[in-house]
């Protein structure tokens, strides 16, 4: 029974380990409420390479009414960078799902308001 115990701990502590944050900044193209991103994904304060990273969202006001299909992000040269276009019904406050498959698989989801003038207010 005890090394189930050790092997549950062992787990857990790898799944710690393979968190990860990531920093999300969009831009309005000028057409409908489309938005240009950059992602930034990091790891222990290490930029993370290498990584699938499938982005999509929803709207939390409004549960199962608007939901953007994942769109696939693509690396830029800069470690840890990723870019991705978003096409939304709306502006407001999206909840953004970032799936992460590579040397890192997580999933991470971030608020962002987005606006018609662009990027949201900063505070």
């Amino acid at each position: 029974m005890r090394w189930l115990l050790g092997l549950a701990m062992a787990l857990s502590f790898e799944a710690v380990a393979q968190k990860a944050e990531a920093r999300l900044d969009c831009i309005h193209t000028g057409k409908d409420f489309i938005y240009d991103c950059v992602i930034e994904i990091m790891r222990q304060g290490q930029p993370v390479t290498d990584l699938d990273v499938r982005m999509s969202a929803d709207m939390p006001s409004m549960p199962m009414a608007h939901q953007v299909k994942p769109v696939r992000a693509w690396a830029t040269s800069t470690p840890g960078e990723y870019r991705a276009r978003l096409d939304l019904e709306m502006s407001g406050e999206w909840a953004v799902k970032l799936r992460l498959s590579g040397p890192v698989r997580d999933q991470l989801i971030l608020h962002y308001h987005f606006t018609e003038a662009g990027r949201p207010p900063r505070k």
